[in-house]
């Protein structure tokens, strides 16, 4: 049993969920401390329950659409469907019942959450063919990001405002600059394979200053989401160490060497999203 779950977990890189998750416990702490909604711990826990169901449904379907992708392609030719530690079958069988999961906890939230989540279903899922027809794909990633601090938002108080709407941009281009650096190791695949994606359109070093340009702004907006907010010393260090890393991962990576994008992508952002999820709360709490 320990085995399977383990696969399963390999399947969806769960790990990887510390991406989205601390701004989704952003938005709802920002919901609870700075708009005086009531703090609900089954309300909590059925956000998290929702982030993990749904980026389990993502990337299970993203397994199961490139399976034969990544069969051929030498860097992902070991992931759990190709090296056939988990069928495509049951792969397709645990997006669905995570999918259903999903909708099921979004019902238990409010009306508002049940209603929008057939259509965060279908940005998340459709994620995984849009490289086979534009090289925007990085962008729709990133949206997909971008629903957790916005969702979990909705979640408490059924409405937007200006300041989690900036910070969903943040994410959905702070997402959209890491995953175009992530990509350039498929670069050359991706190009002889008809697949999409903007280091295959443009190369390497274009993608690179493309990529650095998108953190810029993303950088801009998050100073920008602090500010309106009237961010204490605690938010404004989060803001700086985010800011930071993003600098960090754009220098670890170069034209001429690629080595480090695993550190740039899992390491650095991951410890970047829980510095700002964690100093931000912290500060809502002062």
């Amino acid at each position: 049993m320990i085995s399977k779950i383990t696969k399963y977990l390999n399947l969806v890189k769960f790990s990887h969920t510390i991406f989205a998750m601390p701004f989704a416990l952003i938005g709802f702490f920002s919901a609870i401390k700075q708009d005086s909604y009531d703090f609900n711990l089954l309300l909590l826990l059925l956000i998290v329950l929702c982030m993990v169901f749904a980026r389990n449904s993502a990337m299970a379907f993203n397994r199961y659409a490139d399976r034969i992708i990544d069969a051929e392609n030498p860097r992902t030719s070991n992931r759990e469907i190709p090296s056939k530690k988990v069928s495509a079958r049951n792969a397709l069988t645990f997006t669905i019942v995570n999918s259903i999961l999903f909708v099921v906890a979004t019902a238990f939230i409010n009306r508002t959450t049940l209603f929008l989540s057939p259509i965060a279903l279908a940005i998340v899922l459709s994620y995984s063919y849009t490289k086979r027809f534009t090289f925007l794909a990085h962008i729709i990633l990133g949206i997909g990001l971008a629903i957790a601090p916005a969702g979990a938002y909705i979640a408490v108080s059924e409405t937007l405002n200006l300041r989690i709407i900036l910070l969903s941009i943040v994410v959905l281009l702070w997402t959209a600059g890491f995953d175009i650096l992530y990509s350039l190791q498929d670069e050359e695949f991706d190009r002889e394979n008809g697949l999409f994606s903007i280091p295959a359109k443009f190369g390497r070093k274009t993608a690179m200053y493309i990529s650095s340009l998108i953190h810029i702004i993303s950088i801009g907006i998050m100073f920008l989401w602090a500010y309106i907010q009237d961010a204490n010393y605690l938010l404004w260090s989060g803001v700086g160490v985010f800011t930071i890393l993003l600098i960090y991962q754009h220098l670890i990576v170069k034209p001429n060497d690629i080595s480090r994008v695993n550190l740039a992508f899992g390491t650095t952002n991951g410890i970047a999203s829980v510095c700002l999820a964690t100093l931000t709360i912290i500060s809502y709490f002062i």
